[in-house]
């Protein structure tokens, strides 16, 4: 079993009287959560029920508020308990029908999740204003992941392993950049149970999410444009160059787009600019939610060979660290480039304060700056900066601004905002 940082929040929150509601990417851990979530209620000898809608008996009782109402007195009685909804992106205006069922004032405690879809994400949100507390639930973290491989021995010493173990951690972070995060493809044993794993969890999303929502049967277009998506993590996307190449209209392209964002397979980074006459102002980058469907989508899932474009995949791993780093902040993520081809991967936003933030997967034995990085330090001049690498940790000052070399294992909150003016 692997342990998720997440779970002692949703156990705290089972106090609460708000709906928790738990989102994330299809075969992220969300029912597995839930199960534990159960079974830590069960030891304490409270009451429970868990439904499904993926399970066509569960299906008939959520036909009418009032048939669930009656489900549940008749598993918990009238006095209170724990009722689990799995999969509840099944159910149609699912938004309108939990908001009946909370507004009922019933002596129950609702935990429901479900997958990334357009109905979950933006009408049940808007439905359970001021009724809810959301819980995203992303594919397994690095540090999730390296406790898991290292038996929990170093739990409590996570930041001296890495110190110490630095081979290991090496390739750790290579095998975790090779397979990424998903629960089912880290427990797989062999690189074959590992291959089928994620040929199930892609075949799931494009045949069964995709398809529903999109109400199209033939999904070869959008299986192609996350493969070229795949080929293109990092990079400018062009997409007039991407609709002749695909032979879509751009429109159903940028509806594609929105889609895969929504159902937690890409992140979109806008361009951060203030020149409009030399810097990029449009054209935006993606990343993958996840390295290991990243791989599989371009053809690279399949083994602990070389990484291919390993720069990019280090990216994409430093972009979904700082994701998570400020999910809940009012912090936006952006990269620049100029038309001279000057660029830093990430520019974090708060206000009018800006750290520029480069992903570096080389291995430093020095203070090596680009010029592009040093560029943009001279032109807006921030308070600080910050080199993601490996290992190499340091700092040089650049004018006012002070440039930090910092291993990815050390980044935190915390790391951007002390000592901040």
């Amino acid at each position: 079993m692997i342990k998720r940082i997440i779970l002692n929040d949703l156990k705290e929150h089972l106090l609460k009287k708000e709906f928790t509601l738990i989102t994330g990417p299809r075969q992220a851990g969300k029912t597995t959560l839930m199960f534990l979530l159960q079974d830590h209620l069960l030891k304490k000898g409270e009451k429970s029920v868990f439904l499904n809608l993926d399970i066509e008996s569960d299906r008939e009782f959520f036909k009418s508020q009032q048939s669930l109402v009656n489900k549940i007195r008749l598993e918990l009685g009238s006095r209170g308990g724990f009722v689990f909804i799995d999969e509840i992106q099944r159910k149609e205006n699912a938004g309108l029908f939990l908001k009946g069922i909370y507004d009922m004032m019933l002596p129950y405690k609702f935990i429901i999740s479900g997958s990334g879809s357009i109905e979950l994400k933006e009408k049940i949100h808007e439905s359970l204003a001021g009724r809810k507390r959301l819980f995203e639930v992303w594919t397994v973290s690095f540090l999730e992941f390296v406790n898991y491989r290292t038996n929990y021995k170093y739990e409590d010493r996570i930041d001296d392993f890495f110190e110490v173990e630095t081979q290991k951690t090496k390739e750790l972070l290579i095998e975790y950049l090779h397979f990424g995060g998903y629960p089912r493809v880290i427990t797989a044993e062999s690189m074959k149970e590992k291959r089928m794993e994620m040929d199930e969890i892609y075949a799931s999303y494009i045949e069964k999410d995709i398809s529903l929502l999109l109400n199209i049967e033939k999904t070869e277009k959008i299986s192609a444009l996350v493969k070229l998506l795949a080929y293109r993590t990092g990079k400018l996307v062009n997409y007039h160059e991407i609709s002749n190449t695909l032979n879509l209209a751009t429109e159903t392209l940028k509806k594609y787009l929105w889609y895969l964002e929504k159902t937690f397979i890409i992140n979109k980074l806008s361009p951060f600019f203030k020149n409009v006459k030399k810097e990029i102002t449009k054209s935006p980058i993606y990343y993958f939610h996840d390295m290991g469907l990243k791989n599989y989508a371009s053809g690279y899932f399949t083994g602990y060979g070389d990484i291919a474009e390993p720069g990019f995949l280090f990216q994409n791993f430093i972009f979904n660290i700082l994701k998570n780093i400020f999910s809940s902040s009012m912090v936006s993520i952006n990269f620049w480039r100029t038309l001279d081809k000057a660029e830093v991967d990430f520019i974090i936003s708060a206000g009018d304060n800006i750290i520029p933030v480069e992903a570096k997967y080389q291995h430093m034995k020095s203070l090596q700056i680009t010029r592009s990085f040093r560029s943009f330090i001279e032109k807006y001049s921030p308070e600080k900066a910050f080199i993601i690498n490996p290992g190499y940790n340091d700092s040089i000052k650049i004018g006012d601004t002070t440039v930090r070399f910092l291993p990815y294992y050390c980044l935190n909150e915390n790391i951007f905002l002390e000592n901040k003016k």
